[in-house]
């Protein structure tokens, strides 16, 4: 669950740490649904048969599948500051897939708190680095440089 802290803890919050969330399972269904939602009908994605004969040995989430979770993990627990208006996506500064996401795999992640510029009165740019983990394994799945953009209101 969000907690909210207040504007200036938010703004003082460079390098805290925050996580790791509670685990997620990346079931089949959802690899089917973001392979259509996406036109990638990649095998290795969708036909656990085909994907049986590879280093795998089974279907694994698509990369982009895996960073789009970030939206739904961190959020949980990455702290916000009050009265915020919204959060926007800026980017990705830098990304690496570390380790695929096997299908039934269950991934949670962490961030630590790179930057927060006030680009405009109440419009934060926080650059967080995210490692998203896999359970039972050692690499994680991908780590991130993720940017959004905060927009607070006034006090």
């Amino acid at each position: 669950m969000t907690t909210t802290i207040s504007k200036a803890d938010f703004v003082n919050s460079v390098g805290a740490e925050y996580g790791p969330g509670e685990w997620f399972e990346v079931d089949q269904d959802r690899i089917d649904l973001f392979a259509k939602a996406t036109d990638d009908y990649q095998f290795i994605h969708i036909d656990p048969e085909a994907a049986k004969q590879t280093p795998f040995g089974t279907t694994i989430a698509h990369g982009f599948l895996s960073l789009s979770l970030l939206a739904a993990l961190v959020p949980k627990f990455q702290p916000k500051p009050e009265n915020v208006v919204m959060g926007i996506n800026y980017g990705i500064d830098k990304l690496r897939f570390l380790q695929p996401v096997k299908v039934g795999s269950k991934v949670r992640a962490k961030s630590k708190i790179l930057s927060i510029d006030e680009k405009r009165p109440g419009q934060f740019l926080t650059k967080s680095e995210v490692v998203v983990e896999i359970e039972g394994e050692e690499k994680p799945a991908l780590i991130a440089e993720w940017l959004g953009m905060t927009i607070v209101g006034e006090d």
